[in-house]
């Protein structure tokens, strides 16, 4: 109880190598998504360091929520539907469109990568996370070069 309240206080438990593990997969999902980021941040795009780790770290977590608290496939498949809505949300917000132009589209597709790089963390299914992280990086660092554009950048953002 509560010396003030009188209102009863639960005792904590804390399951020390549960938060230790999810710690860990938060870090993986963390680590995994800064290639992306620094690509992004080294090409002066509007989303970078900051964004795709923020946005790996926060599916991860929560979808680790979602498959701690949740007793049923259907209600975990939910709390996946509404990532994947609310990621591709944000990368939304980094496509351009001017005159005939349209920019950010390969930043918005990173983003909503990154988002399933966190999830497939959380689901320990580090072997998708990483293939993704990989795939996401070459293309945006390698396959603009083969990519033809008569502006001169060569690649949309």
């Amino acid at each position: 109880m509560s010396a003030d309240s009188g209102i009863p206080i639960p005792a904590m438990e804390v399951a020390w190598s549960q938060v230790v593990f999810h710690l860990w997969q938060l870090a993986i999902a963390w680590v995994l998504s800064l290639p992306v980021a620094w690509d992004r941040e080294r090409e002066s795009r509007g989303a970078g360091l900051r964004t795709f780790p923020l946005v790996a770290v926060a599916a991860c977590g929560y979808s680790l929520v979602g498959i701690s608290v949740l007793t049923s496939t259907e209600a975990e498949s939910r709390i996946l539907q509404g990532l994947i809505t609310g990621i591709g949300f944000i990368g939304g917000g980094a496509i351009l469109k001017s005159g005939g132009n349209v920019s950010g589209t390969a930043t918005a597709a990173s983003i909503w990568n990154t988002g399933l790089i966190g999830m497939a963390v959380a689901f320990s299914r580090y072997e998708i996370a990483l293939v993704m992280a990989l795939i996401n990086f070459v293309t945006l660092r390698y396959v603009r070069h083969l990519k033809q554009n008569p502006g001169g950048r060569g690649d949309e953002s």
